[in-house]
């Protein structure tokens, strides 16, 4: 009998009930009337404020607006745009190869930003190597945890690693979105898990750093910031559904 490495992230104090409280939220936020007819407005919205977001959460802040009127032309920000639009067209392949996934995803995000030869190709320590391995392993079908608890954990992986040069916190984050869309949690990607990072951006760097230590206390605060974070995209969905119901 094989045991599911991150079940035990379940029995740390106060995070199966978090994991819960961010299912209902993100349940009731799927049913809003707006994604009947405007489910791909609502998509294109997500898309760009994810984006928006995971730029500056890397240290290149822009007004959303200004990047939505295609003024704002920083690599990084380009990048991230590039990866956002992506994902519904990585979301099978995902689980099947995700290390090729990761390195497509870095190749967009840090095309201009990174030498060519280095684009889509991981630091050859092999350490990283292995854990990348292991992540992939989970991905692939090694653990049954709920798939936000999934997606903390090769967000918080991917975000220590840093397996790739540059804006490798723009892959990180696209990754843990990609957990949630391909195991069908968030099927259509409207979860934009960036902008709740990014709302509560101290908390974010430091509960990553604190997983990154292994800890069980700093597991345990980067899985409650994780849900906080998804709690935030719930209402940030819902949002984003008024405002195209009854638009000003």
């Amino acid at each position: 009998m094989t045991t599911d490495p991150l079940a035990p992230l379940l029995d740390l104090a106060d995070i199966a009930p978090a994991v819960e409280r961010a299912r209902d939220q993100v349940d009731q936020a799927l049913r809003h009337r707006a994604l009947r007819r405007h489910g791909g407005q609502v998509a294109a919205e997500v898309s760009l404020r994810s984006a928006v977001a995971s730029a500056a959460l890397e240290g290149y802040p822009h007004e959303r607006e200004t990047v939505r009127a295609g003024t704002v032309t920083d690599p990084v920000t380009q990048g991230a745009l590039r990866v956002a639009g992506a994902l519904p067209g990585l979301t099978e392949l995902w689980p099947r190869a995700p290390r090729q996934v990761l390195a497509k995803l870095h190749v967009l995000a840090a095309r201009d930003v990174v030498p060519e030869a280095e684009l889509g190709r991981p630091v050859t320590d092999p350490l990283v190597g292995a854990r990348l391995d292991g992540l992939a392993t989970l991905v692939a079908g090694g653990t049954s945890v709920p798939p936000p608890v999934l997606a903390a954990v090769v967000h918080g992986d991917l975000l220590a690693l840093r397996p790739f040069a540059g804006p490798s916190g723009v892959v990180a984050r696209a990754a843990a979105r990609l957990v949630l869309m391909s195991t069908g949690f968030d099927p259509r990607g409207l979860l934009a898990t960036d902008v709740g990072h990014r709302e509560r951006e101290p908390e974010y760097v430091g509960a990553a750093g604190a997983f990154a230590t292994g800890t069980p206390d700093g597991l345990r605060s980067w899985l409650r910031h994780c849900m906080a974070a998804t709690e935030l995209a719930a209402a940030q969905l819902t949002t984003i559904g008024d405002d195209i119901l009854t638009p000003t």
